[in-house]
């Protein structure tokens, strides 16, 4: 199941968007202010972030700024939510590095699509690029794991989940994030399955690459990868 953080200090708006998102089958947090929301962004990694523009302790503008300056959040997709109709307005919370930008009063219907299309750009953005990390080269436009040149064999099932990995290098991905992206989240997946192909794709990498990047257990959360 996929993880939306909504962050706007009215109270109705906050409830009215979570009540719409976990209809459309997203588990959500929330905050009604921007530090808050900052902290749970780190410690969560949402796989969607809606932030309202006007906010105490950090502006969504502000906390869209941090977000993009970090090496480890840079890539998580973020929605605005302002107020303030002007072109110039919108143009100022695009170039501060949001993705998208919805005036309000809006639809709860519009704010569905909107994200769902994020989404929609943002998982073909993953499927055809080049990630690179450490000493291991990703090519998901071919399919290809490498390092140094070298080719390393791996299942489809494996592949998905160290794509996803990669796309967040040192981030924790819980186990209802993996089954969410390599099984759409089939509910006959349970976390043995997920056990049984990180046990598979550690051994690969093992057998086949002798490098500093590993498959690292968070205990109680889920998976990373990283340089330690």
């Amino acid at each position: 199941m996929m993880l939306a953080l909504v962050a706007d200090d009215e109270k109705n708006q906050l409830e009215l968007i979570s009540f719409h998102l976990e209809k459309n089958g997203f588990d959500v947090i929330t905050a009604e202010d921007g530090e808050t929301a900052f902290e749970l962004i780190v410690e969560r990694r949402p796989d969607i972030i809606i932030l309202d523009w006007m906010m105490p302790n950090d502006s969504g503008i502000t906390i869209c700024r941090r977000v993009r300056s970090s090496k480890e959040l840079k890539s998580l997709p973020i929605i605005i939510l302002s107020a303030r109709g002007e072109d110039i307005d919108a143009s100022h919370g695009l170039l501060s590095g949001a993705d998208d930008y919805i005036t309000k009063p809006f639809s709860p219907i519009e704010l569905i699509a909107r994200i769902k299309s994020l989404l929609r750009r943002t998982t073909k953005n993953l499927e055809s690029s080049l990630i690179e990390y450490g000493d291991l080269t990703l090519d998901t436009g071919k399919k290809v794991l490498k390092s140094n040149d070298k080719d390393i064999r791996i299942g489809k099932t494996e592949y998905k989940i160290i794509t996803l990995l990669m796309s967040r290098p040192e981030n924790v991905f819980s186990r209802a994030q993996i089954i969410d992206y390599v099984w759409e989240n089939n509910p006959e997946i349970d976390d043995r399955t997920i056990d049984v192909h990180i046990s598979r794709l550690r051994k690969t990498l093992s057998d086949s690459y002798n490098g500093k990047c590993k498959i690292n257990t968070v205990h109680g959360f889920g998976y990373c990868i990283s340089n330690n």
